[in-house]
């Protein structure tokens, strides 16, 4: 099958299924454009062309056992840790926490993808029809940024209905269900700045 050449792909490569799982989830969020697959082992990864990766995600102890090829392929591989600890990382080395809350694994992920594609040059345009209000996109804002229902209602001067019936239009117009998605959304679109997060 003929991959398209503007879809980046990506590969994990981690025998924790539930770790890989929601990374997977998250990497499709965050990069819509980009096919993700998924590898217990580096045998797995090395029996399918390895090569065709524009990143790998891939456990710190398989990097370990297999440091060569991750070493020669540095820039394309991004090691799971799970400490926050920078002496615990290897060097030379992206590495990515994944034992933190999901909005900093999302930040993590966000600034990844903002560094590694710089000006957003692989992305497609995000010229899409404004879905949402000038007043929801407010709200948006500031749920991404933290602020609860009450807090909003107060910096926007308006009522606490309001705030709940804005929140409930935002999620049915983008059809989300969270607000690590909507995060998402906000950051990609140029709502929010990611250190706002």
């Amino acid at each position: 099958m003929q991959q398209h050449k503007g879809m980046p792909k990506i590969a994990i490569v981690d025998p924790n299924t539930l770790a890989v799982l929601g990374l997977k989830s998250l990497l499709q969020n965050v990069m819509p454009i980009a096919t993700v697959d998924c590898f217990g082992s580096f045998a797995e990864l090395q029996a399918n062309a390895p090569e065709q990766y524009f990143h790998y995600f891939v456990s710190m102890n398989i990097v370990l056992q297999n440091r060569s090829f991750f070493t020669d392929n540095r820039h394309k591989t991004i090691v799971l840790t799970l400490s926050l600890d920078s002496t615990t990382q290897l060097n030379g080395f992206h590495c990515l926490c994944i034992n933190v809350p999901e909005n900093m694994l999302i930040k993590s992920l966000l600034a990844l993808q903002q560094s590694a594609h710089a000006h957003g040059k692989h992305l497609p345009p995000m010229s899409q029809p404004k879905i949402l209000s000038d007043r929801e996109i407010e709200v948006m804002t500031l749920i991404v940024q933290g602020f609860i229902n009450k807090e909003i209602a107060d910096k926007l001067n308006i009522g606490l209905a309001t705030v709940v019936t804005h929140r409930k239009n935002i999620m049915e117009k983008l059809k989300m269900k969270s607000v690590s998605a909507l995060t998402i959304y906000a950051v990609m679109n140029g709502y929010v700045d990611i250190n706002k997060i």
